[in-house]
């Protein structure tokens, strides 16, 4: 498939994926569109339930840098659990997690509630280098919990572009032969207020 064909396909399931979650928040925290399952990969395991989760990829597909991991993580338990490490199929670089800003320690979902990966003033999920990975792919992606233990699923990679602009690496290197510029950061706008809003939107 030709780089604009591919490109053209991930636009539009961010235009689909980005119209779902609007359709979400509309509805309110409590109503019975939070049950409906966005197009990006959603699992449960235990009291363990995974949503929205993509791996995304630099903006420009002949750069280098960063990957993350992005995801809205609910504990439906009774008792806390940490996420202890995420890993990626086939690439044995670590993926560096960190809480929300302010936060210290292991990234921990509460009992009853929910964390969001990725996006501005969000935890952080980031893998150093994304080589590897190809845009347009489904790569198993796994999360392992103090409890549950390991939660696997099939992520897509998608370019930092779009509605996932917002969610994407914050250091976006130049394409090999231009010239450096500035780190991109995340936008505020693509990002929610809170983790109620984004809980309320499926991500």
């Amino acid at each position: 498939m030709s780089s604009s064909l591919r490109r053209g396909a991930l636009a539009a399931s961010a235009i689909a994926f980005s119209i779902a979650s609007l359709a979400a928040c509309g509805a309110g925290n409590n109503a019975q569109t939070l049950d409906i399952k966005p197009d990006n990969a959603a699992t449960s395991v235990g009291d363990i339930k995974i949503q929205n989760a993509v791996v995304i990829t630099q903006p420009d597909p002949e750069a280098t840098g960063p990957a993350v991991v992005s995801a809205t993580v609910f504990n439906g338990g009774d008792r806390p659990q940490t996420l202890d490490r995420i890993t990626l199929d086939g690439i044995g670089e670590a993926v560096e997690i960190k809480p929300a800003p302010g936060g210290k320690g292991k990234l921990t979902v509460p009992a009853g509630g929910s964390i969001i990966i990725g996006g501005k003033d969000n935890a952080s999920a980031v893998l150093k280098e994304g080589e590897g990975l190809t845009d347009g792919d489904a790569h198993k992606v796994t999360f392992s919990f103090s409890e549950t233990g390991d939660v696997s699923l099939e992520a897509f990679v998608v370019p930092a572009e779009g509605y996932f602009a917002g969610w994407g690496p914050t250091e976006v290197p130049a394409a090999p032969g231009t010239t450096p510029s500035a780190s991109a950061s995340p936008s505020g706008d693509a990002s929610p207020s809170s983790s109620e809003d984004h809980d309320a939107a499926g991500h």
